[in-house]
């Protein structure tokens, strides 16, 4: 009877076990579903004429994909299944709903320019699937963790959306031919070579007093709070021109007080 009794005790522990394991297994998908769905519900009102809405949407997009990566290394969940399912997630949002978003505002009812916004929107949407093919057949466990190859797609997502929730209501007549610009422009940069901070490091303090995050995302929930266009579009172009702008930057660093830095960290 108690060899008995214990075996049934250890069970009911595996099956305890085994239940929380497919738990956390799932959970980080469950943050991948709701960036895929955010990116769908954006095509759908982007057709309505909603694109602010619009843009929200892919905006919650962006917190979903950089959530579902930080919560699968907390819980140790990551898995093949969730690399493949978190890039078909980020097609449909980055690569699908930009292009139908930026499309939506551009076509004006079958005139002649629309043939150029079919060719821009297409272009975008190959270089968001190629941008996503690449980066999961060439994981190189010796590269460098802190940047990424090219333009992430969620980032080039922000600025065509930036963009468009800033300035698509002045958007009208010929002015529509800068929504080419915003949708090329981060197209080409995402299959490039140039190299991008990633989203990770960004993310994940390496110490343990991650103040300096915490300052700006209050500043960056202020900012979206007071003036949401604005905000938006120095994040987005800020980003998109980093890998310029950060050589000047860095030297001006130095001048900065080890106190401040160590505060800051």
């Amino acid at each position: 009877m108690p060899a008995r009794r214990t075996t049934t005790v250890e069970f009911v522990r595996g099956s305890v076990r085994g239940g929380r394991r497919r738990a956390r297994s799932w959970l980080p998908s469950l943050f991948t579903l709701a960036n895929m769905m955010c990116g769908f519900g954006a095509i759908l009102v982007a057709y309505r004429g909603d694109y602010g809405l619009a843009c929200i949407l892919v905006g919650l997009s962006v917190v979903f994909d950089i959530a579902d990566g930080a919560v699968a290394r907390l819980v140790g969940a990551v898995s093949p299944f969730g690399l493949q399912f978190d890039s078909l997630a980020d097609l449909v949002s980055f690569g699908l709903a930009p292009a139908l978003v930026a499309f939506a505002l551009f076509s004006d009812g079958r005139d002649s320019l629309d043939p150029l916004g079919w060719i821009a929107c297409f272009l975008w949407v190959a270089c968001a699937a190629i941008r996503l093919a690449r980066f999961n057949t060439t994981i190189d466990p010796t590269a460098d963790k802190r940047y990424f190859t090219g333009l992430p797609s969620p980032g080039g997502a922000g600025v065509v959306l930036a963009s468009v929730f800033a300035f698509g209501d002045q958007m009208q007549g010929r002015d529509r031919l800068w929504v080419l610009l915003i949708i090329i422009v981060p197209g080409v940069l995402m299959i490039s070579n140039i190299r991008y901070r990633s989203f990770r490091s960004l993310v994940s303090p390496k110490s343990g007093k991650p103040y300096g995050l915490v300052l700006a995302a209050v500043l960056v929930v202020v900012g979206m709070a007071t003036v949401p266009r604005l905000t938006g579009c120095v994040l987005a172009y800020s980003y998109l021109g980093s890998p310029l702008v950060m050589p000047i930057v860095s030297p001006l660093a130095r001048l900065v007080p080890d106190r401040l830095k160590d505060a800051l960290s």
